[in-house]
């Protein structure tokens, strides 16, 4: 399951939820950007130099890459397909360039897409909250937000759009999604479920 949204929108905390309520697997990244101060290597992304990545990329190690602010990112391919071997709900956090990739490589794929209640200042709030991003990184995220919306409504993949205004109101619409998609996958045979 693929689960993709605008910087600040409530993604992460969303994905923790899921994971939770689904006993999912979350995949975890590769990044070229830095660690933030409270994040750890191969907890919250696999922290690497752009050496590193693109080694990895041009060995096809990564199920899907892109760039994004000038760092790159990218979803390491095998522990996604042991897992779903395995019969797990795996999900992944990733940019809708990423999202757009894994929809190539696994059309039954759950596509979602989380936006911001509607023009309001909860988008831009929640950047300046988080204390990470100084005010222009703030506003390239915000001005991003809006190309990313547009690119998910028109590439015809995301199937699903769930507005993050009430968290426990979104989590629950996904878990309704994943469990209605299960049951349509068990009744109609097996069938990649990313």
């Amino acid at each position: 399951m693929v689960v993709s949204g605008p910087s600040g929108v409530g993604k992460s905390t969303i994905v923790q939820r899921l994971k939770e309520r689904l006993n999912a697997q979350l995949s975890v990244s590769a990044t070229t950007r830095p660690p933030g101060p409270t994040e750890s290597d191969g907890r919250d992304y696999y922290f690497l130099d752009r050496r590193q990545f693109e080694q990895k990329r041009q060995a096809g190690e990564l199920l899907e890459h892109a760039e994004y602010l000038g760092h790159l990112y990218g979803t390491p391919a095998e522990p996604v397909r042991a897992a779903l071997g395995d019969g797990k709900i795996v999900l992944l956090e990733i940019e809708v360039q990423g999202g757009l990739q894994v929809a190539a490589m696994m059309p039954d794929a759950v596509m979602i897409y989380i936006l911001p209640p509607p023009r309001s200042k909860a988008l831009g709030e929640r950047l300046q909250g988080r204390g990470r991003d100084r005010e222009e990184t703030i506003r390239q995220r915000l001005a991003h937000a809006d190309e990313e919306i547009r690119l998910a409504r028109q590439s015809g993949k995301y199937r699903y759009f769930v507005v993050n205004d009430v968290l426990d109101d979104a989590v629950q619409q996904i878990v309704q999604i994943i469990q209605d998609h299960r049951r349509e996958t068990a009744r109609c045979g097996p069938l990649a479920t990313g």
